[in-house]
């Protein structure tokens, strides 16, 4: 076995080892939380559940017969890797869900905590199986295959309009009370935010742009306070058209006060600008 055989090999079993880990964790959230409080859910998932109320049908058997129509519409879209990456996901993750799942107690505690805990569980499984380069198929694949066909809608607009219409139909069809609509949209809510922050949280910080007459002095008072280092960068004003200075700083998100103190200490009329940087790379924040 070359070089490029064993690299393969050692992928595809990472990959394999974080569907299994994050269909557990979906698993857990749609089985042991969201079938048992009969939530809406988003995604197949949600659909396979609508059926799981009616018919009493296994949620992950379902959501692969939903996929494959799907999933043939949208493999010239999607490109091989990405298709067949997605496919090996989808069926791990539906096999733990109909075989793994109901081995563990099925919770019948508050109901908050159930839709808490069904958004959690959700979002961490996602995400771990996106940062392998794959999905669970079905909205995932027409979410792509719409933005590929009109790039101008934003991914996010084209998965809250589906999000939306699959947590009325299981509201419908499922729950059919408010409380199974506000329920829902929680849910959808906690596993956005639980992608993000699992995904981008951990590395995630500020970055500061701050336009001053004293650079040298602020970048030097940065560094013996935070330890961070800083970047000059030249500018020129609009309205003077006179050169600025501009100072570049990347820091922690819990280092943005004291960056703050630093510039209204150092230069009190020092133009700032503080935006969210999802990813950090370098010395002192993440390596490569």
């Amino acid at each position: 076995m070359n070089k490029i055989e064993k690299r393969d090999m050692q992928r595809i079993s990472v990959d394999i080892l974080f569907d299994i880990i994050g269909g557990i964790f979906i698993a857990l959230g749609a089985y042991n939380f969201a079938a048992a409080a009969h939530f809406p859910l988003v995604g197949f998932t949600g659909i396979a559940l609508i059926f799981n109320h009616i018919f009493g049908l296994p949620i992950g058997a379902v959501t692969i017969a939903l996929n494959i129509p799907v999933a043939i519409l949208c493999y010239k879209i999607l490109g091989k890797r990405y298709f067949f990456n997605s496919i090996k996901s989808l069926i791990i993750t539906s096999v733990i869900i109909d075989y793994i799942a109901p081995r563990f107690p099925i919770y019948s505690g508050d109901t908050m905590l159930a839709a808490i805990c069904t958004g959690v569980l959700s979002g961490i499984g996602y995400a771990l199986i996106y940062m392998r380069n794959s999905s669970t198929g079905g909205a995932d694949f027409i979410i792509l295959s719409i933005k590929a066909k009109k790039p101008y809608m934003t991914i996010g607009k084209i998965s809250f309009i589906m999000d939306c219409l699959i947590v009325l139909l299981g509201v419908a069809v499922a729950s059919r009370s408010i409380n199974g609509l506000i329920y829902g949209i929680i849910i959808s809510y906690i596993i956005s935010v639980v992608i993000d922050k699992f995904l981008f949280g951990l590395t995630s910080g500020k970055m500061a742009l701050i336009v001053t007459d004293k650079p040298s002095e602020l970048a030097e008072k940065i560094d013996d306070v935070i330890d961070r280092g800083a970047t000059f960068l030249k500018a020129k004003g609009s309205y003077s058209e006179e050169d600025k200075s501009v100072v570049m700083c990347a820091c922690g998100n819990k280092q943005a006060f004291q960056l703050n103190e630093i510039i209204r200490e150092t230069d009190p009329k020092a133009f700032m600008i503080i935006v969210e940087s999802h990813e950090v790379f370098g010395e002192g924040f993440k390596v490569r």
